[in-house]
């Protein structure tokens, strides 16, 4: 089975691009972001941890993570957001292996990891392929203050937390633009799929 690593920066639109391989393309999406939220849940011990790491200032009253706080906290100090994913990175790596090694197991051909910090959090070493999500810094800003209902100013920080994007291609085996029209993006992802599978092997209408 092949694993392609999907990443890109904050509000770079990846989410669409991952959409796009699930319903339309059919592929199988073990997607990072819900791992993360699934082990912070409510009486889990990566919370308690985080409680402890943080103080009780980051939990809500009915015991759940108080997200907005945490944000706040990890995204304006360097310091604290390692200490962070110090805590959560190897817990979602784990569970990442997992999930591939299950569909490995199920006879799929292909699957997709999607993790916005496939790169920093080092999961890009469990894939084959990194595909690189790029859109223009203009772009990204207006999507992250309309998407989180932030300020420029702390918009300006939780891209600046994240690594440059020139640094992350160096990483990427193949790069969508994402500056363009959906059908254009689709346009894009359909080729970089058929190029990592070839086009005798794979079906887009069942995803293997």
């Amino acid at each position: 089975m092949k694993v392609i690593g999907l990443t890109g920066g904050i509000a770079s639109g990846k989410s669409t691009i991952s959409n796009i391989l699930k319903t339309e393309f059919h592929i199988d999406i073990i997607d990072a972001d819900l791992i993360a939220r699934e082990i912070v849940k409510k009486g889990s011990d990566i919370l308690d941890k985080i409680a402890e790491e943080f103080g009780n200032e980051v939990i809500n009253s009915d015991g759940s993570l108080n997200r907005k706080k945490l944000g706040e906290i990890v995204f304006s100090d360097e310091y604290s957001l390692n200490k962070l994913n110090k805590i959560t990175h190897p817990v979602i790596e784990k569970h990442i292996k997992y999930e591939i090694d299950l569909k490995d197991k199920s006879g799929k051909k292909l699957c997709v990891v999607d993790a916005a910090l496939l790169i920093e959090a080092g999961f890009y070493k469990l894939v084959d392929y990194v595909v690189l999500v790029c859109v223009n810094k203009e772009t990204q800003l207006k999507r992250l203050m309309q998407r989180d209902k932030i300020s420029e100013k702390e918009a300006f920080k939780r891209i600046n937390s994240q690594m440059p994007l020139s640094d992350k291609v160096k990483y990427a085996d193949f790069i969508i633009d994402n500056n363009g029209d959906l059908e254009n993006v689709k346009l894009q992802t359909r080729k970089i799929i058929k190029d990592i599978m070839g086009l005798e092997e794979f079906s887009f209408e069942e995803g293997s």
